[in-house]
C-alpha cells in the first residue's frame, strides 16, 4: 500500500473494505489536488452537508432519474466525507470543532433522507403516520453511528498513542468545554458532551477496562494488551460493527429507493440494525471483561 495514501488514513485496521478500496482512494486523489489550494477540511465538510441533504431530497420522488441522482449525490457526499479527514491529516489542519462538525454531517444527511422517505410514503398511502417510523429510524441511526464511531476511536487508542489522540473521555470533553469562550463553540461542545456521555453509558465493561489500564499504566499500554484488544476489536468490526456504517445501511437504502419498497428500509433500520447493535455491544463488553481478566492475571 502506498505510504502517502496510508498516512492519509486514521488507520488501515479501522477501514471498511469498501472504504479502503473505493471511497478512500478517490478521497485521497481529491485531497492531493486540494492540499495547496487554501481550501480547508471544514469547507469540504460544509459542502458534503449540502450534497448529502440534496441526495435526501431526490429520494422524496418516485422517479428513477431523481432516485439515481440521489444515489450519486449520496455517494459523492461520502467521498467528500473522506476528503475532509484525509485533507486534515495531509495538511495538519485539525480542530475539535471540525471533528464535531464532521460527525454531525452524516446525521444531517440521514435526517433529510428520513424526512423525504416519509414524505414519499405519505404521498403514496395518504397518511402521515410514516413520520413515526422515520423518527424512530433517525434516533436509531444516531445511536448506531455514535457507538460505531466510539468503537473505532477506542481501537485507534490501542493502535498507538499518536493514533489515539482524538480519543476523549467525558471528563476531558468537559474540561475542554470550560476553556472556550464562543457561544457557538460551547454549543458544539455541549453536543459533544452528550455524544460522549451516551457512548460511556452503554459500554460499562469497556469503561472499567479503560479505567484499569489508565490507573496501572497511564498512556503506556503494554504491547500484549494492545495486540489482544486490537485483534478482537478488529474481528468484531469486520463481522458485526461494519453493518452499522454508511456502507452497511446504504446497500439496503439504494435497493428500496429503486424498487419503491420504502417501508422496508425503516424496518431494516429499526429492527435489523438495532439487533446488530445490541449483539455488537454485548460481544464488545464480553471482550472487555476477558481482557480485564488478562490484566489482573498479568498484575498478579
Amino acid at each position: 500500500m502506498d505510504k502517502e495514501f496510508e498516512a492519509s488514513l486514521k488507520s488501515v485496521e479501522t477501514e471498511n473494505v469498501v472504504d479502503l478500496y473505493f471511497y478512500r482512494p478517490i478521497g485521497f486523489q481529491i485531497s492531493r489536488i486540494l492540499q495547496n489550494t487554501g481550501i480547508t477540511p471544514n469547507m469540504i465538510t460544509a459542502l458534503s452537508i449540502f450534497v448529502g441533504v440534496g441526495a435526501g431530497v431526490m429520494f422524496a420522488f418516485d422517479s428513477l432519474v431523481f432516485n439515481l441522482t440521489g444515489i450519486f449525490l449520496l455517494i459523492f457526499a461520502n467521498i467528500l466525507d473522506c476528503v475532509d479527514g484525509q485533507l486534515a491529516r495531509m495538511t495538519g489542519i485539525k480542530s475539535e470543532i471540525g471533528r464535531i462538525l464532521d460527525g454531525a454531517a452524516g446525521y444531517l444527511w440521514f435526517l433529510a433522507i428520513y424526512v423525504c422517505l416519509a414524505l414519499r410514503l405519505t404521498n403514496m398511502y395518504h397518511t402521515a403516520w410514516f413520520f413515526l417510523p422515520a423518527l424512530i429510524s433517525g434516533l436509531s441511526q444516531i445511536l448506531q453511528a455514535n457507538i460505531t464511531d466510539y468503537y473505532k476511536t477506542v481501537h485507534l487508542f490501542f493502535v498507538s498513542r499518536e493514533k489515539g489522540l482524538e480519543f476523549n473521555n467525558l471528563e476531558q470533553v468537559r474540561r475542554k468545554q470550560r476553556t472556550v469562550d464562543s457561544g457557538f463553540q460551547k454549543f458544539f461542545f455541549a453536543l459533544y458532551e452528550g455524544y460522549t456521555g451516551l457512548q460511556e453509558n452503554v459500554t460499562p465493561a469497556l469503561q472499567r477496562l479503560l479505567k484499569d489500564i489508565r490507573t496501572k499504566y497511564g498512556d503506556d499500554v503494554p504491547e500484549n494488551i494492545r495486540v489482544e484488544f486490537r485483534q478482537k476489536s478488529r474481528e468484531l468490526m469486520k463481522y458485526c460493527i461494519d453493518f452499522l456504517t454508511f456502507n452497511g445501511r446504504t446497500v439496503i437504502l439504494f435497493a428500496v429507493v429503486l424498487t419503491g419498497h420504502i417501508w422496508v428500509y425503516f424496518m431494516y433500520e429499526t429492527v435489523i440494525l438495532n439487533l446488530v447493535l445490541f449483539i455488537g455491544i454485548r460481544r464488545y463488553e464480553k471482550m472487555c471483561v476477558k481482557i480485564s481478566e488478562l490484566l489482573r492475571r498479568q498484575a498478579a
